[in-house]
């Protein structure tokens, strides 16, 4: 789910740049075309990731005080995917400020 957000995120951005379609007004949530704003999908991505590092932060929890039915299988799968997720989210945080750095260096 949140490597589909990720290339959604990264979809938009390429479509941005190709298209010149900075709107320059307040975000709103959906777009002309019915589609989520940048920003709205890049919070959505953000909060998904902390979901993801908050239930592994809480199995870990489980699964250190000895409570029954948490699996270190388990707990180790939600680290993982914690992490992944996390490397994910910084690798697009990399994009953004190549792609702020490109733009200032932009002659007007």
């Amino acid at each position: 789910m949140i490597q589909n957000d990720i290339a959604q995120v990264l979809a938009q951005m390429r479509n941005l740049t190709t298209t010149g379609a900075w709107s320059g007004t307040a975000p709103s949530g959906v777009n002309g075309a019915g589609k989520p704003d940048f920003s709205t999908l890049l919070a959505q991505s953000i909060g998904e990731v902390n979901d993801v590092q908050q239930q592994a932060r809480q199995l870990t929890e489980q699964f250190q005080r000895g409570e029954p039915g948490t699996d270190l299988a388990q707990v180790m799968v939600a680290m993982e995917k914690a992490s992944v997720s996390l490397e994910a989210l910084k690798q697009v945080r990399n994009k953004l400020v190549d792609a702020y750095q490109e733009v200032m260096r932009m002659q007007i």
